[in-house]
Protein backbone atom coordinates (compact mmCIF):
# COMPACT_ATOMS: atom_id res chain seq x y z
CA UNK A 1 0.00 0.00 0.00
CA UNK A 2 1.35 3.66 -0.75
CA UNK A 3 -0.27 6.83 0.61
CA UNK A 4 -0.99 9.47 -2.42
CA UNK A 5 -2.16 12.30 -0.77
CA UNK A 6 -4.34 12.61 2.33
CA UNK A 7 -7.05 9.75 2.16
CA UNK A 8 -5.81 8.19 -0.58
CA UNK A 9 -3.89 5.26 -1.17
CA UNK A 10 -2.71 2.87 -3.99
CA UNK A 11 -2.65 -0.90 -3.16
CA UNK A 12 0.03 -2.79 -5.32
CA UNK A 13 -2.47 -4.61 -7.49
CA UNK A 14 -3.79 -1.47 -8.44
CA UNK A 15 -0.15 -0.33 -9.63
CA UNK A 16 0.09 -3.57 -11.89
CA UNK A 17 -3.45 -2.73 -13.13
CA UNK A 18 -1.91 1.00 -13.86
CA UNK A 19 0.85 -0.17 -15.61
CA UNK A 20 -1.13 -3.34 -17.16
CA UNK A 21 -3.50 -0.81 -19.28
CA UNK A 22 -0.88 1.74 -20.35
CA UNK A 23 1.25 -1.29 -21.50
CA UNK A 24 -2.44 -2.14 -23.42
CA UNK A 25 -3.39 1.33 -24.72
CA UNK A 26 0.09 1.73 -26.19
CA UNK A 27 2.57 -0.88 -26.14
CA UNK A 28 5.13 1.11 -23.97
CA UNK A 29 6.19 -0.42 -20.66
CA UNK A 30 6.48 1.52 -17.45
CA UNK A 31 9.17 0.47 -16.26
CA UNK A 32 9.99 2.83 -13.49
CA UNK A 33 10.17 2.04 -9.82
CA UNK A 34 6.81 2.02 -7.56
CA UNK A 35 8.04 5.43 -6.25
CA UNK A 36 8.28 7.01 -9.03
CA UNK A 37 5.01 5.93 -10.85
CA UNK A 38 2.79 6.70 -7.35
CA UNK A 39 5.14 10.08 -6.89
CA UNK A 40 3.80 10.89 -10.39
CA UNK A 41 0.05 9.70 -9.80
CA UNK A 42 -0.29 11.92 -6.82
CA UNK A 43 0.47 14.44 -8.77
CA UNK A 44 -1.65 13.83 -11.85
CA UNK A 45 -4.56 13.10 -9.43
CA UNK A 46 -4.33 16.83 -8.34
CA UNK A 47 -3.77 17.99 -11.41
CA UNK A 48 -6.99 17.02 -12.57
CA UNK A 49 -8.77 17.02 -9.54
CA UNK A 50 -9.64 12.91 -9.50
CA UNK A 51 -10.42 11.61 -5.89
CA UNK A 52 -8.82 7.82 -6.51
CA UNK A 53 -6.54 6.01 -8.80
CA UNK A 54 -9.55 3.75 -10.34
CA UNK A 55 -10.66 7.08 -11.49
CA UNK A 56 -7.52 7.42 -13.33
CA UNK A 57 -7.22 3.82 -14.18
CA UNK A 58 -11.10 3.97 -15.93
CA UNK A 59 -9.74 7.28 -17.45
CA UNK A 60 -7.17 5.12 -19.31
CA UNK A 61 -9.13 2.69 -20.45
CA UNK A 62 -11.83 4.89 -22.14
CA UNK A 63 -8.84 6.89 -23.83
CA UNK A 64 -10.22 5.51 -27.37
CA UNK A 65 -12.52 8.29 -27.03
CA UNK A 66 -10.05 10.74 -26.06
CA UNK A 67 -6.67 10.31 -27.63
CA UNK A 68 -5.18 12.83 -25.65
CA UNK A 69 -5.87 10.78 -22.59
CA UNK A 70 -2.40 8.59 -22.24
CA UNK A 71 -0.27 11.25 -23.62
CA UNK A 72 -1.20 13.62 -20.51
CA UNK A 73 -0.45 11.13 -18.23
CA UNK A 74 2.80 9.76 -19.48
CA UNK A 75 4.47 13.14 -19.76
CA UNK A 76 6.71 13.44 -16.68
CA UNK A 77 6.86 9.57 -15.90
CA UNK A 78 8.31 8.24 -19.29
CA UNK A 79 12.17 8.69 -19.18
CA UNK A 80 13.22 9.58 -22.65
CA UNK A 81 16.42 10.15 -23.26
CA UNK A 82 17.86 13.33 -25.45
CA UNK A 83 20.61 15.46 -26.84
CA UNK A 84 22.27 16.76 -29.76
CA UNK A 85 24.95 14.23 -31.49
CA UNK A 86 23.44 11.62 -28.48
CA UNK A 87 24.43 8.52 -31.32
CA UNK A 88 27.61 10.26 -33.26
CA UNK A 89 28.25 6.86 -34.88
CA UNK A 90 24.93 7.43 -36.29
CA UNK A 91 25.36 10.90 -37.19
CA UNK A 92 29.04 9.84 -39.15
CA UNK A 93 27.26 6.57 -40.87
CA UNK A 94 24.71 8.69 -42.24
CA UNK A 95 27.24 11.91 -43.83
CA UNK A 96 29.78 9.49 -44.78
CA UNK A 97 28.36 6.69 -46.62
CA UNK A 98 24.35 6.51 -46.39
CA UNK A 99 23.66 9.91 -48.12
CA UNK A 100 26.28 9.63 -50.90
CA UNK A 101 25.50 5.86 -51.65
CA UNK A 102 21.36 7.33 -51.50
CA UNK A 103 22.40 9.75 -53.90
CA UNK A 104 24.78 8.51 -56.42
CA UNK A 105 21.37 5.72 -56.82
CA UNK A 106 18.68 8.55 -57.25
CA UNK A 107 20.61 11.32 -59.18
CA UNK A 108 20.68 8.86 -61.93
CA UNK A 109 16.66 9.29 -62.09
CA UNK A 110 16.79 12.94 -62.04
CA UNK A 111 16.42 15.63 -59.20
CA UNK A 112 17.13 13.72 -55.77
CA UNK A 113 14.87 13.80 -52.89
CA UNK A 114 15.56 12.29 -49.23
CA UNK A 115 13.11 11.14 -46.74
CA UNK A 116 14.41 10.68 -43.07
CA UNK A 117 11.88 9.86 -40.08
CA UNK A 118 12.91 10.60 -36.65
CA UNK A 119 10.74 8.29 -35.07
CA UNK A 120 10.18 9.13 -31.39
CA UNK A 121 12.13 12.29 -31.78
CA UNK A 122 11.60 13.71 -28.25
CA UNK A 123 12.22 17.45 -27.84
CA UNK A 124 13.63 17.61 -31.20
CA UNK A 125 17.78 17.36 -30.67
CA UNK A 126 17.91 14.05 -32.95
CA UNK A 127 15.91 15.72 -35.74
CA UNK A 128 18.15 18.48 -36.35
CA UNK A 129 21.37 16.87 -35.22
CA UNK A 130 20.10 14.72 -38.36
CA UNK A 131 19.40 18.01 -40.48
CA UNK A 132 22.82 19.41 -39.48
CA UNK A 133 24.65 16.47 -40.82
CA UNK A 134 22.58 16.33 -43.87
CA UNK A 135 23.47 20.05 -44.67
CA UNK A 136 27.43 19.12 -44.50
CA UNK A 137 26.87 15.97 -46.55
CA UNK A 138 24.43 17.37 -48.66
CA UNK A 139 26.21 18.30 -52.23
CA UNK A 140 27.64 21.83 -53.53
CA UNK A 141 28.17 22.70 -50.12
CA UNK A 142 24.52 23.92 -49.69
CA UNK A 143 24.42 23.27 -46.10
CA UNK A 144 26.98 24.39 -43.27
CA UNK A 145 30.56 24.70 -44.17
CA UNK A 146 31.32 24.34 -40.43
CA UNK A 147 28.63 21.41 -39.62
CA UNK A 148 29.03 19.45 -37.39
CA UNK A 149 29.00 16.17 -39.14
CA UNK A 150 32.36 17.96 -41.02
CA UNK A 151 33.81 18.55 -37.41
CA UNK A 152 33.29 14.56 -36.72
CA UNK A 153 34.94 13.66 -40.15
CA UNK A 154 37.49 15.82 -39.96
CA UNK A 155 38.13 14.16 -36.17
CA UNK A 156 37.61 10.51 -37.74
CA UNK A 157 39.98 11.32 -40.92
CA UNK A 158 42.74 12.31 -38.55
CA UNK A 159 42.36 9.00 -36.70
CA UNK A 160 41.51 7.04 -39.31
CA UNK A 161 45.19 7.61 -41.11
CA UNK A 162 46.57 6.89 -37.40
CA UNK A 163 44.53 3.45 -37.60
CA UNK A 164 45.55 3.11 -40.91
CA UNK A 165 49.30 3.47 -40.70
CA UNK A 166 49.42 1.35 -37.75
CA UNK A 167 47.60 -1.21 -39.92
CA UNK A 168 49.65 -1.31 -42.72
CA UNK A 169 52.79 -1.53 -40.62
CA UNK A 170 50.88 -4.53 -38.97
CA UNK A 171 49.48 -6.17 -42.19
CA UNK A 172 49.09 -3.91 -45.06
CA UNK A 173 45.27 -3.91 -44.64
CA UNK A 174 43.22 -0.22 -44.27
CA UNK A 175 39.98 -1.01 -44.26
CA UNK A 176 37.84 0.75 -41.43
CA UNK A 177 35.27 -0.21 -39.00
CA UNK A 178 34.43 -3.20 -41.66
CA UNK A 179 34.30 -1.29 -44.70
CA UNK A 180 36.69 -0.44 -47.23
CA UNK A 181 36.50 3.46 -47.45
CA UNK A 182 38.22 3.83 -50.14
CA UNK A 183 34.67 2.25 -51.81
CA UNK A 184 32.74 5.27 -50.26
CA UNK A 185 31.66 7.54 -53.21
CA UNK A 186 31.75 11.29 -53.67
CA UNK A 187 28.28 13.67 -53.65
CA UNK A 188 28.08 15.12 -57.36
CA UNK A 189 28.38 18.42 -57.13
CA UNK A 190 24.63 20.03 -58.31
CA UNK A 191 21.47 21.60 -56.90
CA UNK A 192 18.88 19.40 -57.70
CA UNK A 193 18.68 18.03 -53.62
CA UNK A 194 15.59 18.10 -51.94
CA UNK A 195 15.58 16.97 -47.98
CA UNK A 196 12.66 16.25 -46.10
CA UNK A 197 12.88 15.57 -42.49
CA UNK A 198 9.84 14.15 -40.14
CA UNK A 199 9.92 14.02 -36.49
CA UNK A 200 7.50 12.17 -34.43
CA UNK A 201 7.07 11.92 -30.71
CA UNK A 202 4.02 10.48 -28.51
CA UNK A 203 4.16 13.30 -26.13
CA UNK A 204 2.40 16.92 -27.73
CA UNK A 205 4.69 18.86 -25.47
CA UNK A 206 7.51 17.17 -26.31
CA UNK A 207 6.42 18.24 -30.21
CA UNK A 208 5.77 21.55 -28.97
CA UNK A 209 9.36 21.71 -27.81
CA UNK A 210 10.55 20.72 -30.72
CA UNK A 211 9.06 23.15 -33.36
CA UNK A 212 10.07 26.16 -31.24
CA UNK A 213 13.80 24.88 -31.63
CA UNK A 214 14.53 26.24 -28.51
CA UNK A 215 17.26 24.93 -26.05
CA UNK A 216 19.11 26.21 -23.05
CA UNK A 217 23.01 26.83 -23.82
CA UNK A 218 23.39 23.43 -21.33
CA UNK A 219 21.62 21.29 -24.01
CA UNK A 220 24.05 22.46 -26.77
CA UNK A 221 27.63 21.24 -24.32
CA UNK A 222 29.75 19.61 -26.76
CA UNK A 223 28.93 20.64 -30.02
CA UNK A 224 31.68 22.61 -31.49
CA UNK A 225 31.53 26.04 -31.65
CA UNK A 226 31.73 26.54 -35.27
CA UNK A 227 28.64 24.36 -35.28
CA UNK A 228 26.71 26.39 -32.83
CA UNK A 229 27.49 29.87 -34.22
CA UNK A 230 26.39 28.18 -37.75
CA UNK A 231 23.30 26.59 -37.09
CA UNK A 232 21.89 28.72 -33.46
CA UNK A 233 21.16 32.17 -33.18
CA UNK A 234 21.94 32.91 -29.28
CA UNK A 235 18.93 34.59 -27.70
CA UNK A 236 18.84 36.10 -23.63
CA UNK A 237 15.96 37.15 -21.38
CA UNK A 238 16.68 40.20 -21.16
CA UNK A 239 16.63 40.56 -24.83
CA UNK A 240 13.69 38.88 -25.50
CA UNK A 241 11.65 41.24 -23.48
CA UNK A 242 12.38 43.60 -25.88
CA UNK A 243 10.81 41.33 -28.36
CA UNK A 244 7.07 40.05 -27.67
CA UNK A 245 7.56 37.16 -30.03
CA UNK A 246 10.92 36.05 -28.64
CA UNK A 247 9.52 36.40 -25.13
CA UNK A 248 7.29 34.09 -25.79
CA UNK A 249 9.44 31.69 -27.36
CA UNK A 250 11.43 31.59 -24.36
CA UNK A 251 8.14 31.46 -21.84
CA UNK A 252 7.07 28.39 -24.03
CA UNK A 253 10.33 26.54 -24.13
CA UNK A 254 10.26 26.59 -20.26
CA UNK A 255 6.98 25.42 -19.95
CA UNK A 256 7.38 22.72 -22.32
CA UNK A 257 10.86 21.31 -20.77
CA UNK A 258 9.76 20.84 -17.65
CA UNK A 259 8.36 17.70 -17.95
CA UNK A 260 11.32 15.65 -17.58
CA UNK A 261 11.00 14.71 -21.53
CA UNK A 262 14.13 16.89 -22.64
CA UNK A 263 17.26 15.18 -20.65
CA UNK A 264 17.64 18.29 -18.34
CA UNK A 265 17.47 20.71 -20.63
CA UNK A 266 14.74 22.81 -18.34
CA UNK A 267 17.67 24.59 -16.78
CA UNK A 268 19.44 27.27 -18.97
CA UNK A 269 22.46 28.83 -17.99
CA UNK A 270 22.80 32.13 -16.18
CA UNK A 271 24.88 34.67 -16.60
CA UNK A 272 26.18 36.84 -14.23
CA UNK A 273 23.57 39.40 -14.99
CA UNK A 274 20.65 37.46 -14.32
CA UNK A 275 20.31 36.78 -18.27
CA UNK A 276 19.43 33.16 -19.21
CA UNK A 277 21.10 31.82 -22.20
CA UNK A 278 19.16 30.36 -25.09
CA UNK A 279 19.94 29.23 -28.33
CA UNK A 280 17.47 29.07 -31.38
CA UNK A 281 17.61 26.99 -34.19
CA UNK A 282 18.19 28.67 -37.53
CA UNK A 283 15.61 28.88 -40.25
CA UNK A 284 17.95 27.60 -42.92
CA UNK A 285 18.00 24.36 -40.20
CA UNK A 286 14.56 24.53 -39.38
CA UNK A 287 12.56 24.22 -42.89
CA UNK A 288 14.56 21.51 -43.47
CA UNK A 289 12.23 19.68 -40.18
CA UNK A 290 8.39 18.95 -39.93
CA UNK A 291 7.39 17.69 -36.43
CA UNK A 292 3.94 16.02 -35.37
CA UNK A 293 2.64 13.77 -33.06
CA UNK A 294 2.74 10.10 -33.14
CA UNK A 295 1.85 6.65 -31.39
CA UNK A 296 4.27 4.57 -32.90
CA UNK A 297 2.06 1.43 -31.97
CA UNK A 298 -0.57 3.30 -33.54
CA UNK A 299 0.78 4.87 -36.48
CA UNK A 300 -0.97 6.52 -39.18
CA UNK A 301 0.98 6.41 -42.31
CA UNK A 302 2.66 8.99 -43.86
CA UNK A 303 4.52 7.85 -46.58
CA UNK A 304 7.85 5.78 -47.75
CA UNK A 305 11.13 6.94 -46.44
CA UNK A 306 15.10 6.73 -47.62
CA UNK A 307 15.92 6.59 -43.58
CA UNK A 308 14.56 5.52 -40.67
CA UNK A 309 15.93 6.34 -37.00
CA UNK A 310 14.17 4.79 -34.62
CA UNK A 311 17.13 5.30 -31.55
CA UNK A 312 16.19 3.95 -28.13
CA UNK A 313 12.53 3.20 -28.85
CA UNK A 314 12.21 -0.43 -28.58
CA UNK A 315 13.12 -0.91 -24.80
CA UNK A 316 10.13 1.20 -23.94
CA UNK A 317 7.90 -1.85 -25.86
CA UNK A 318 6.51 -4.89 -25.01
CA UNK A 319 8.08 -7.69 -27.53
CA UNK A 320 5.14 -8.07 -29.17
CA UNK A 321 5.11 -4.14 -30.27
CA UNK A 322 8.58 -4.01 -30.89
CA UNK A 323 7.96 -6.83 -33.31
CA UNK A 324 4.97 -5.19 -34.92
CA UNK A 325 6.76 -1.62 -34.99
CA UNK A 326 9.84 -3.55 -36.68
CA UNK A 327 7.69 -4.37 -39.40
CA UNK A 328 6.12 -1.59 -40.17
CA UNK A 329 9.73 0.66 -40.16
CA UNK A 330 10.62 -1.99 -43.06
CA UNK A 331 7.06 -1.46 -44.89
CA UNK A 332 7.80 2.26 -44.33
CA UNK A 333 11.21 2.23 -45.66
CA UNK A 334 12.13 2.48 -49.67
CA UNK A 335 13.72 -0.36 -50.91
CA UNK A 336 17.51 0.14 -50.43
CA UNK A 337 16.63 2.48 -47.61
CA UNK A 338 18.18 2.02 -44.01
CA UNK A 339 17.28 1.56 -40.45
CA UNK A 340 19.33 3.31 -37.67
CA UNK A 341 18.91 1.82 -34.09
CA UNK A 342 21.04 1.97 -30.97
CA UNK A 343 23.47 -0.17 -30.66
CA UNK A 344 22.08 -1.51 -27.82
CA UNK A 345 18.89 -2.63 -29.48
CA UNK A 346 18.71 -5.44 -31.63
CA UNK A 347 16.36 -7.01 -34.93
CA UNK A 348 13.73 -8.80 -32.98
CA UNK A 349 11.71 -9.50 -36.31
CA UNK A 350 13.83 -12.22 -37.50
CA UNK A 351 11.93 -12.75 -40.46
CA UNK A 352 12.33 -9.27 -42.13
CA UNK A 353 14.52 -8.64 -44.81
CA UNK A 354 17.45 -6.49 -43.43
CA UNK A 355 21.00 -6.32 -44.29
CA UNK A 356 23.17 -5.38 -41.17
CA UNK A 357 26.31 -2.80 -42.60
CA UNK A 358 29.05 -1.28 -39.97
CA UNK A 359 31.17 1.63 -40.77
CA UNK A 360 33.57 2.80 -38.10
CA UNK A 361 32.12 0.79 -35.47
CA UNK A 362 28.41 1.66 -35.74
CA UNK A 363 26.50 -0.99 -37.14
CA UNK A 364 22.87 -0.40 -39.21
CA UNK A 365 20.33 -2.08 -41.39
CA UNK A 366 19.55 -1.62 -44.99
CA UNK A 367 16.63 -2.95 -46.88
CA UNK A 368 17.60 -4.71 -49.81
CA UNK A 369 16.42 -3.33 -53.45
CA UNK A 370 14.82 -6.66 -54.34
CA UNK A 371 12.99 -6.93 -50.84
CA UNK A 372 10.15 -4.61 -52.81
CA UNK A 373 8.89 -7.76 -54.52
CA UNK A 374 8.23 -9.64 -50.96
CA UNK A 375 6.72 -6.83 -48.97
CA UNK A 376 4.56 -4.90 -51.63
CA UNK A 377 6.14 -2.21 -53.15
Amino acid sequence: MHRLMAGVTILEHELSELRLVVERQTGILLDCPNSALVAHLAEYLEKHELDSPAAVIDRLRASDQEPSVVPDFLDGILNVSTGFYRHPGAMNALARVVVPQIYARKSEDGPCTLRIWSAGCGTGEEAYSIAMALCDAAPNGSGSANGAAKDVREKDARDKDVREKDAREKNGSSRNGGVDCSSVPALPATKDWSVHIVGTDLLPSAIQAAERGLYPQSALTGLPPATIRSCFSKIGISSASQNGSQEALLNGSSNGSSNGTSNGTSNGTTNGNGSTAHLLVKPRLRSLVTFNTMNLTKPVYIGRFDCIFCMDVLPHLSRAQRTALLERLHLYLEPGGYLFLSQTEKLSAANLNFRSETFDGYTYHRKPLAASAAYGR
